[in-house]
């Protein structure tokens, strides 16, 4: 039992799939608008079952099966969106979005703006991401950064549970698209790095506690997922975790900022810890060039500048595809963190 404004409020521990799972039934029960729809999400429930049971409570004109077209999922979901519903679409991985690109840019993200804001297009992609199952160059990429590039659509990615129910129901809420990216290697428990340790469940840890009914998370807030007073690090999903594990090997004191929402970002918190901590590590999961993580030292460098003791680190993927064959050398693990932890502060 969690108490939210002095108002008790009951808590299940959940996986992310079933936080994710009663975001749609909470939004799905309040609106008649919201509809679920993609590849196998209805009857089968979605290659992670992330929709399971939805169908069968909802029936299938609330929540379907589409063809094999990612194009057309996207594209029927604008046209949706610019009628009134509130569309929930899955993309079975972020890696197959490719084709759908044309309409997530040039329609649902440009709506708005072309109308003089007469129609929106309030469309949530779910996307599952990032690597870390063994998935290989074709179902472990992390696309963040080609979205957060396009004007008109939001780019969010939770870390646990708590906040993926919450981050995804106001989404759902929102007048504009909302790319929302699931990194699949937490889906079912914090994932530190360490591949060679057994995999500790979600509801073992308190973010697995989650509110059975609505509550919201505002979009554009950071959080503070560890406070540190030695150097702020600036990440997101799985690598909060990977993050905290590098600390606490490592023995340095890190400010751990989750973003949650990375675009738009909350550059208050951000430029207020490196402040604090004057030294600052940016770390993600995708290609290192001309990942997000460049726009994120950009921000630090233009806003902190005089405040900074020492060069602002980068910790990322490689850039190459995903390998499967060395999945854990291209991982951006607790030891490469940690070693850029130490750099910073040597500095």
């Amino acid at each position: 039992m969690t108490t939210v404004a002095d108002t008790p409020v009951k808590t299940t521990p959940m996986t992310m799939i079933q936080a994710l799972r009663s975001a749609m039934d909470v939004m799905m029960e309040r609106d008649d608008n919201v509809v679920v729809f993609g590849q196998d999400v209805g009857y089968f429930g979605g290659v992670f079952r992330v929709t399971e049971g939805l169908q069968a409570k909802y029936g299938k004109p609330r929540c379907f099966d589409a063809p094999i077209s990612e194009g057309g999922i996207v594209g029927v979901a604008v046209g949706m969106g610019a009628y009134g519903l509130r569309p929930v679409v899955e993309i079975q991985f972020a890696d197959y979005f490719y084709p759908a690109s044309d309409q997530i840019v040039s329609e649902a993200a440009r709506l708005r703006y072309r109308s003089a804001g007469d129609f929106t297009a309030p469309i949530t992609i779910r996307m599952p991401c990032g690597g870390g199952i063994y998935g290989g160059q074709t179902h472990s990429q992390s696309p963040e950064a080609l979205f957060t590039h396009v004007c008109g659509i939001r780019t969010v990615m939770p870390s646990n549970p708590y906040d993926a129910k919450g981050l995804l129901i106001s989404s759902i809420e929102n007048n504009d698209p909302v790319i929302f990216l699931e990194p699949k290697r937490l889906y079912n428990g914090p994932f530190d790095g360490h591949h060679d340790k057994p995999v500790v469940p979600w509801s073992k840890h308190e973010m697995g506690n989650v509110p059975e009914g609505y509550y919201s998370i505002p979009l554009e807030k950071a959080s503070v997922f560890r406070e540190g007073k030695d150097v702020t690090v600036i990440t997101y999903g799985t690598m909060v975790w990977v993050a905290e594990a590098a600390a606490r090997e490592s023995g340095v004191d890190a400010e751990i900022i989750d973003l949650r929402s990375i675009w738009p970002l909350d550059l208050d918190t951000i430029v207020e810890s490196v402040k604090k901590t004057r030294r600052c590590v940016v770390v993600h999961e995708a290609t290192k060039t001309s990942g997000f993580g460049a726009e994120l030292v950009s921000l630090v460098q233009e806003n902190c500048f005089y405040h900074l003791e020492a060069p602002i680190e980068r910790v990322a993927g490689y850039d190459t595809p995903y390998p499967h064959a060395q999945e854990w050398a291209y991982f951006p693990g607790p030891e490469r963190v940690g070693a850029a932890l130490k750099r910073v502060m040597e500095d």
